[in-house]
């Protein structure tokens, strides 16, 4: 039976932990567990019959890191097809239940901020997909996703590799934020976009942190919720990795989840078939209630949602060449440093989402495309829409763009809805609709609802509500047309009253031909907010734009208190139409620095020192901005994908100025030391040790990064040879840190001086003292803070 028609018919059953249960198995610390498929398949077997005999319905195969990142050293197929049968056994042998391909993370940052290519991270999951569905699992389970990026990679290769059940969890942490920045209303409007079965968390949080962030994903999202949390947080006792929450305590944690809205629950890291019988036994009876069924319609990137309808959306309109010889220019030249202070002057002016159109005739549009977007997505968390006539464009953007985009656009033409519909439905997104058809753009709005009514059919069709529609009543020039605003002001507010559907329009076009545009459009826009718009396509650097936008808003009781208002208000400081600086005037070091504009930075930096010596500019300019960086990132104002992008831009400068110090001017500054980085023996996600790696580098530190998969031996080994005075470890899996503690006990012994830091996901700051650290880094400005401590220098 698939697991679709038995979800809200009762509360499912998760298994809990399989590496707490082959570690007391005997499993040693640090061996990949999914080794044991081949190497001990009694010993899995045996424990999925316990979590069956236990109550659970759901078993998750023993394939956590068997992708083909993780496991690319040993036969993944082998292993993965291992695994499923030996489910598959347990399973009939207990005559109920259902197998689980499970699916964790490779355990790297993917490209721009880290260096897997997304294609890559797709195939390597494609690999275990294959294999899992091959086997005969019922469903796709991928879990404890910190990355929405990569959860998304690893959602298209179970779409494109099987037609199973899919099921999504995320590491959140308690503030309700994942690794890379997102937040439960970026993930959920992702998740559904690609069209998930349930979504929800596991790791990371025990059942009361999960119940604090339960009503913030209920109120979110319509699809069925998941919740497998941790037995507490971690403890070392004895040596050993022990969780502090007890069967009893547990289950009525998860009963209590049961009764507010999950539909399945389970447990993760330190639960147990005892575990997993309490929570069975105190859910029984139990009944899950309903769904919240509204559909709301909202873009997203990586870390920002935007909803329409909670008041206008303003979409930037500057990366589009259309009349713009600049930009036509830098897209041919491959300017790219441009086109992002395009980008970030449009958000600094007030943009919340961006236009990208990279239609020349002249450029391979889809390779443009394919190059631009992650390059935006690395400078600014706004939603982006992906601006193409042409399919292979559209569909490359949509692909690569981390976040659930808005789409420009289909028509009521049949060949524009065969080619877009489907590929909303593969990877979400909302479209801009045009009310034109085979027959042109028709003179009357009833004629323009008539389309639009055809559009919304048709997307049904496809399975793609019509939330999932934005309609363009098309404004037209009036200098040609007298009635042309009019006539699109009347469609727009037939549609809004007919159909329930949200507008956009892109404004500037009613003013064609006429001096002094930006009057005609600020008015017209106007006009337009009054009939119900819900989203324009303007220049957010025009200030007759804006303040028109600004005063709607107050006027209109969307701007609590004309708070808003009074502060752009207050910060005008020019009567000049366009009071933002040229984006073709780069920033200055700075700001440069903290936008993350590595060109730019550099050519700052070039500048500066026909006037400073090196010296100077690293303690006047770029230290203050990464100090910047790192108390907005440390305080929640900025994110993952900021810091890095932020850091490799200081990395950049340093380059340069330590090239001019190698010729004679100033002399090299003195490291503040050397630190050795290293992930434990055993685990292979090292995203985190690579995140410290960057930021120490850019700090003055001389970094020794030993990778991942380390040997206490050789961290110990490298300390003593380098004489290095502090050193970073690094565990994901509970599985590891075993290792962990072993390489700090060896470092204690042959080089007791030096300083310990550790981190990871399966640590807390008690754990970490206990097993003999420092410093627990919570995050990666954390160890820099604590670095700067112990070299003496704030």
């Amino acid at each position: 039976m698939d697991i679709r028609t038995e979800l809200g018919r009762r509360i499912l059953f998760c298994d809990g932990a399989m590496g707490t249960m082959l570690q007391a198995a005997g499993l040693p610390a640090g061996r990949e567990p999914e080794l044991w498929n081949l190497e001990r398949p009694e010993v899995v077997r045996a424990l999925h019959g316990q979590y069956l005999a236990a109550g659970a319905d759901i078993i998750a195969t023993n394939t956590f890191g068997a992708n083909g990142v993780k496991l690319s050293g040993h036969p993944l197929e082998e292993i993965v097809a291992a695994a499923v049968r030996l489910a598959r056994e347990a399973v009939e042998g207990a005559g109920r239940g259902w197998v689980a391909l499970d699916v964790g993370p490779t355990g790297r940052l993917l490209q721009p901020m880290g260096d897997l290519p997304f294609e890559a991270a797709v195939e390597a999951y494609a690999r275990e997909i294959r294999a899992g569905v091959q086997a005969g699992a019922d469903l796709v389970f991928l879990e404890t996703m910190s990355d929405l990026y990569e959860a998304k990679a690893a959602v298209v290769a179970a779409k494109e590799n099987s037609d199973l059940p899919i099921f999504v969890t995320l590491v959140l942490d308690e503030k309700g934020r994942l690794l890379t920045g997102g937040d439960i209303p970026s993930a959920v409007t992702l998740l559904e976009g690609l069209g998930v079965d349930a979504l929800g968390l596991n790791c990371g949080l025990g059942p009361d942190q999960m119940a604090e962030l339960l009503p913030t994903l209920r109120a979110h999202t319509r699809l069925p919720i998941i919740l497998n949390p941790n037995a507490g947080l971690p403890e070392c006792v004895d040596g050993c990795t022990r969780f502090g929450v007890g069967s009893e305590a547990f289950s009525a944690g998860l009963a209590g989840l049961a009764r507010a809205g999950a539909w399945v629950v389970g447990g993760c890291c330190g639960t147990t078939p005892d575990h997993i019988a309490a929570v069975v036994q105190a859910c029984s009876g139990i009944t899950p209630r309903p769904l919240c069924p509204q559909r709301r319609t909202r873009v997203s990137s990586y870390a920002r949602t935007v909803p329409f309808g909670d008041g206008p959306v303003l979409i930037g309109e500057r990366i589009n060449p259309t009349g713009k010889s600049r930009l036509k220019q830098a897209l041919r030249e491959r300017d790219m440093d441009y086109i992002l202070r395009e980008a970030v002057r449009q958000q600094e002016s007030g943009a919340m989402v961006l236009d990208v159109n990279v239609g020349l005739p002249e450029l391979d549009e889809p390779e443009m495309m394919a190059l631009l977007i992650p390059q935006l997505q690395s400078v600014t968390d706004l939603p982006l829409q992906i601006d193409t006539s042409d399919p292979a464009a559209m569909e490359r953007g949509m692909r690569l763009y981390n976040g659930c985009p808005l789409v420009n656009s289909v028509s009521g033409k049949t060949e524009s809805m065969e080619v877009v519909f489907p590929l909303m439905k593969k990877y979400g997104g909302v479209a801009i609709a045009l009310t034109l058809d085979e027959q042109g753009i028709p003179a009357t709005a009833e004629a323009r609802l008539a389309i639009a009514r055809r559009i919304v059919e048709t997307a049904a069709r496809y399975g793609i509500p019509k939330e999932d529609l934005v309609f363009d009543t098309l404004a037209m020039a009036v200098s040609a047309e007298p009635t042309a605003a009019r006539t699109t002001l009347e469609a727009l507010a037939l549609i809004r009253s007919e159909l329930g559907c949200h507008t956009s329009l892109g404004v500037s076009n009613i003013s064609f031909g006429l001096p002094q545009r930006e009057k005609v459009n600020a008015a017209f826009f106007l006009m337009a907010l009054e009939r119900g718009l819900s989203a324009a396509i303007l220049n957010p650097n025009s200030a007759a734009m804006m303040d028109a936008f600004r005063a709607f808003c107050a006027l209109n009781g969307q701007d609590a208190n004309c708070q808003a208002y009074i502060a752009a208000m207050a910060g005008e400081t020019s009567a000049l139409p366009d009071r933002a600086p040229a984006a073709s005037a780069a920033p200055d070091l700075p700001a440069a620095v903290i936008r993350g504009l590595r060109e730019s930075a550099v050519q700052a930096a070039r500048a500066a020192l026909a006037e400073k010596t090196p010296m100077e500019i690293i303690d006047a300019a770029l230290i203050p901005s990464l100090d910047h960086v790192g108390t907005e990132f440390e305080q929640g104002r900025m994110y993952l994908p900021q810091l890095l992008m932020s850091a490799e831009a200081a990395k950049a400068v340093f380059a340069l100025l330590r090239e001019r110090m190698s010729q004679g001017d100033g002399g090299l500054p003195a490291s503040k030391g050397k630190v050795v980085l290293a992930t434990v023996k055993g685990d292979v996600h090292d995203i985190g040790k690579n995140i410290v790696k960057v930021l120490l580098e850019n700090y003055g530190y001389q970094v020794i990064d030993l990778g991942k998969d380390v040997s206490p031996e050789t961290v110990a080994d490298t300390v003593v040879r380098e004489g290095a005075g502090l050193v970073g470890l690094s565990a994901l899996m509970t599985t590891t840190v075993g290792k962990m503690e072993e390489t700090i006990r060896l470092l204690r012994e042959r080089a007791p001086g030096c300083r310990i830091m550790a981190g990871g996901a399966v640590l807390t700051e008690e754990y970490a003292r206990r097993i003999g650290a420092d410093f627990y880094g919570k995050d990666a400005m954390s160890d820099v803070r604590y670095a700067d401590g112990v070299t003496g220098r704030e």
